[in-house]
């Protein structure tokens, strides 16, 4: 039997190393047989993993739309909100909860619609979170009207004789929003689309992620071909710390769909922001119920 006196050896036990299952819920997507959302729910998994972030430390929140479904699909907290607000919710719970990992996910109408007056805000603010947006140039969940990123001319369920609206490019606005870290994927490229999100969410400040994914179903499977032939890689020289060289980038007016890390900047975050006002706010001294209504009542 071991005394007092005697030396008890403690073995220490790392924590073990988190894989993409460990992200994955009990529910089974339903998207439809070739959708894009597969591929990017399986990068943000791997993402995840690679990050080492333990589940109960990320939060997914999303607004409405066939990709908005992710956070059911992720072994995380989450919150699928109404049409549009993923961001202002997706801000609300970081400032809550400032370790958390924050993840916004939805789609070109969700974000570029009824949700894109909340997209330059958080740009600007630099909420430090990550955006994931996919887009597949079309209202996939109502069946196929067209959406922001509709290309001129297309023929839809909502313009039968064509599109006469321009598209709205969902890069050149993160850009134009002074967004600190925008990137865009592919869907049909996980490896890629893995260093892309993987690189948003290691990235202080709020960081935008493109997901190029055309939809199966109203694009068809010649759409994503196209895409597939399109896309080309930024240089392994581009400048990403210079916003100039990021514009010219992404305006490329040769039917190439450019992919990779456009512009990345590190500055002050919302949350750094926020704190340094309390700190001034409470040079002073710590406010009192009586001091404020001093400032208020005569």
């Amino acid at each position: 039997m071991a005394t007092t006196a005697e030396a008890t050896e403690i073995t220490v036990t790392e924590e073990p190393k988190l894989k993409p299952v460990d992200y994955k819920s009990d529910l089974k997507p339903i998207w439809c047989p070739g959708c894009g959302d597969y591929a990017t729910l399986s990068a943000i998994h791997q993402s995840l993993a690679r990050l080492g972030v333990p589940t109960h430390m990320v939060a997914v929140i999303s607004g409405i739309g066939c990709s908005s479904r992710i956070p059911g699909y992720c072994a995380t907290y989450g919150f699928n909100t109404i049409h549009g607000r993923a961001l202002p919710i997706a801000t609300g719970v970081k400032m809550a909860n400032p370790e958390l990992t924050v993840i916004a996910a939805g789609g070109d109408g969700d974000g570029l619609s009824i949700g894109g007056g909340h997209f330059p805000h958080a740009g600007r603010r630099n909420v430090d979170m990550t955006y994931i947006m996919m887009d597949n140039n079309i209202y996939g969940l109502t069946k196929g009207q067209v959406s922001p990123t509709t290309p001129a001319g297309d023929t839809t369920k909502s313009s039968p004789y064509g599109l006469g609206d321009r598209p709205l490019d969902a890069i050149q606005l993160a850009l134009a929003y002074n967004v600190s870290y925008v990137a865009r994927g592919f869907s049909g490229n996980i490896k890629h689309l893995v260093e892309m999100i993987y690189g948003g969410l290691s990235h202080k400040g709020f960081s935008f992620i493109h997901v190029a994914s055309p939809c199966p179903t109203y694009r068809g499977i010649d759409r994503f071909k196209e895409y597939k032939e399109r896309v080309v890689y930024l240089d392994d020289d581009h400048d990403a710390t210079n916003p100039l060289t990021a514009y010219q980038a992404a305006l490329r007016d040769d039917g190439k769909v450019p992919l990779g890390v456009f512009f990345k900047q590190e500055r002050p975050t919302l949350t750094d922001n926020c704190e340094a006002i309390s700190r001034k706010a409470l040079a002073n001294g710590q406010p009192t119920i009586e001091g404020i209504m001093d400032q208020f009542i005569p």
